[in-house]
Formats: C-alpha cells, sequence, structure tokens
C-alpha cells in the first residue's frame, strides 16, 4: 500500500459513500414528510403522469357532481309543490264533492264556493315559488332541464317542465268555478278528476328524474373514490416501511461519518515515521 498524503483514496471511498446514503436519506425524509412516494415528475415521470391524468378526471367528476345536484335541487323544488298542489287538489274535491248535494241552500254554496276560490289562488303562488336559481318547472318558463351526466358532454339527463298554468294540464277553474248549482259541482268535479290525474303523471315524470339525478350523483360518487384510491396507489409512500428505511439510513450514516473520519486520520500514522 502507498502512503501518501496528497492523495486519500479511502476517505475518497468513505466521502463518497457518506453522500449515497445521504442522498438516499434526504429521499426517505422527503417522503416521511410529504407522505408521498410520488410529488414531482422527476420522483418519477410515469406514474407522475398518470396520477394527474386522473387528478384531472376526479376534478371533472367533482363539477358534474355540482351540475347534478343542481338540476336535482330545481327538480326537488318541483316536485315539492305539485306535491303540495295536489294535497289542494284533493281539497277542492271534498268541496265540490259536497256542493255536488241538491239539498244545499244558496248560503252554504257561497260559503263553499269562497273555500274552493281562496284553494284555487293557493294553487297559483305554490307554480310561482317553485323557481330556484331561475328555473321552473311548473310555469312553463323551462321546457326541459338538461343536466351533464359524464365529465366529457357526452351523456345528459333530460327532464321535461310542465305548465300547469295551462288550463290543458288544471283543466279547473282556479278563480272559484261554478258551486251555484248541483250540476256546476259535478262538473268540477270531473274537472277535478282529470286534473289530478294529469298532475299525477307530471309528477311521476319530475320523480323518476329527480331518481335519474340521484343514482347519476351515486355513481360519480362512486367513481371518484375509486379515482381517490388509485392516486393514493401510485403516489403515496407506505410510512411503515419508510420510517424503517429512515432508522436503518441513518445508522448507516452514523457509520459513513465515523468511516470518513478514520480515513481521513490514517495520513497522520506517516508523522511516526519522521519521529
Amino acid at each position: 500500500m502507498v502512503n501518501n498524503v496528497t492523495t486519500n483514496p479511502g476517505a475518497l471511498v468513505a466521502l463518497q459513500n457518506l453522500n449515497r446514503i445521504s442522498d438516499q436519506l434526504n429521499d426517505v425524509q422527503r417522503r416521511v414528510s410529504t407522505g408521498k412516494q410520488v410529488s414531482s415528475a422527476k420522483d418519477n415521470p410515469a406514474l407522475y403522469a398518470l396520477a394527474q391524468k386522473q387528478r384531472a378526471e376526479l376534478g371533472s367528476i367533482e363539477s358534474v357532481q355540482q351540475g347534478l345536484r343542481i338540476g336535482s335541487s330545481a327538480v326537488d323544488v318541483a316536485v315539492a309543490a305539485g306535491e303540495g298542489i295536489s294535497d289542494i287538489l284533493i281539497e277542492m274535491r271534498a268541496i265540490a264533492s259536497q256542493a255536488s248535494d241538491p239539498a244545499l241552500g244558496a248560503s252554504e254554496r257561497q260559503l263553499l264556493q269562497d273555500q274552493y276560490a281562496s284553494l284555487g289562488d293557493q294553487i297559483d303562488r305554490l307554480v310561482d315559488s317553485a323557481t330556484i336559481g331561475g328555473r321552473n318547472l311548473l310555469d312553463g318558463t323551462t321546457t326541459t332541464l338538461t343536466v351533464n351526466a359524464s365529465t366529457d358532454g357526452s351523456s345528459t339527463i333530460d327532464i321535461a317542465g310542465y305548465n300547469l298554468t295551462d288550463t290543458s294540464v288544471l283543466t279547473i277553474d282556479k278563480t272559484g268555478g261554478d258551486l251555484s248549482t248541483a250540476a256546476g259541482a259535478a262538473a268540477e268535479l270531473a274537472d277535478i278528476d282529470t286534473t289530478i290525474d294529469n298532475l299525477t303523471s307530471a309528477l311521476a315524470n319530475l320523480g323518476a328524474g329527480s331518481k335519474s339525478l340521484d343514482l347519476q350523483g351515486k355513481l360519480l360518487t362512486r367513481i371518484a373514490d375509486a379515482l381517490e384510491i388509485s392516486i393514493g396507489n401510485l403516489t403515496d409512500a407506505d410510512l411503515a416501511k419508510e420510517s424503517s428505511r429512515l432508522q436503518a439510513l441513518q445508522v448507516q450514516q452514523q457509520l459513513a461519518i465515523q468511516t470518513l473520519s478514520i480515513a481521513n486520520a490514517a495520513p497522520n500514522a506517516i508523522l511516526a515515521l519522521f519521529a
């Protein structure tokens, strides 16, 4: 072995080993502190690109879900108002049925007429109140509610609106009808039955539309959960394993420092030759 104080091969090897261990230790400390095995493109370009693509898909799903929630709110408001109108029609039918009794007097019919007209006014208020976000599915202003159901815009859910201000749907006379005679009350009963049938059909369609929006929202939630799990599998670090590596590298670093110290002290032995 050549003794040389100018070049110390042992120290150079020990320094290279220390630098290698320090680099590994820095990587492990980064993974432990961030919780990510892949936190940037330089860590693993392929996995980072795949994770970013899935993150973009996840962001698009959140936007679609928001649109579904807005659409569901509009439909739910319309359904609630429609159910309220259905309850009113049942009350109006009971009044008209009572007014169809030929034995009633004029004063009694007038009371029933006033109650009937008051309930008709409530129908208009419910129709007007079924507005949310500028959309109303009951007053004819929104003929079709179209809601995006996919991240690429290729799929939509279309829900038909209804015009309860149109006499073709609400065939009753909301201003009060004619309950002054038994025959007039009987005619109102027929109109109410037709109106109830029309409204029931409309509510069934709105309810089916609301169900479709809810189901699509739940499906997208499951897809979003799967994407989050996939992204985690691609990028998250195994902290238990990293903790074990961290402790091992810390020990190796201490040993490498001691080895470098010994290698740096070796040239001092040459001084003994000149003593």
